[in-house]
């Protein structure tokens, strides 16, 4: 089953049926976002998200919230179908994380246009992160980013052959890193697109 479908109303449980199956649902969530997750420096991490880490996120923000009417549930699942990947295309939540005694509002502005310096090199394939818009002012970034990697077929074979180098590349003037992740992550992100032509 592709990892990449649209999440419905039927695949989620609401907090009344969650309660009873969250500590196993979390620690298998857990196990499988190890290899989803890409720490590049000391500041910025970057969580590949799937089906699995979605309806996740869902489930907990109505448990946190008590949200258990229909009409706000499908609310939940339409903000966070926005961010799953699609048949061309990774999507990932980016974090900047900052020590505690930071002060978050210089570091934050000294990251100001990291939405233009992102990208993922797939074995020969550059590919420029998208930013959700809004995210962003000429003088600030969110420390949570929600960006989307478009691929191209070419790019789509290469994810999917084992063995391909799998980058993640920050090229921003004041933060300049890059990773080189390990097949467990590239064969992670392939295997969300099983099933998918």
């Amino acid at each position: 089953m592709s990892l990449i479908r649209p999440i419905t109303r039927a695949d989620i449980k609401g907090p009344a049926i969650y309660a009873g199956m969250r500590d196993d649902f979390r620690r298998h969530v857990i196990a499988l976002k190890r290899p989803r997750r890409l720490v590049v420096g000391d500041r910025v991490s970057l969580v590949f998200e799937n089906r699995h880490t979605l309806t996740l996120q869902i489930e907990e923000m109505l448990r946190a919230e008590g949200i258990t009417g229909d009409a706000q549930i499908r609310d939940e699942i339409e903000v966070y179908n926005q961010m799953m990947p699609t048949a061309d295309s990774l999507s990932a939540t980016l974090f900047v994380e900052l020590p505690p005694d930071a002060d978050a509002r210089a570091e934050l502005g000294r990251l100001v246009g990291l939405d233009e310096h992102v990208s993922l090199r797939i074995g020969d394939h550059a590919v420029r992160a998208a930013f959700e818009p809004g995210r962003s002012t000429a003088d600030r970034i969110s420390a949570v980013q929600y960006v989307r990697f478009p691929l191209s077929a070419a790019a789509r074979a290469a994810l999917r052959a084992p063995g391909t180098p799998f980058e993640v590349v920050i090229d921003h003037p004041a933060y300049r890193h890059q990773l080189r992740a390990d097949e467990a992550t590239r064969a992670s992100l392939a295997a969300d697109y099983e099933g998918v032509a």
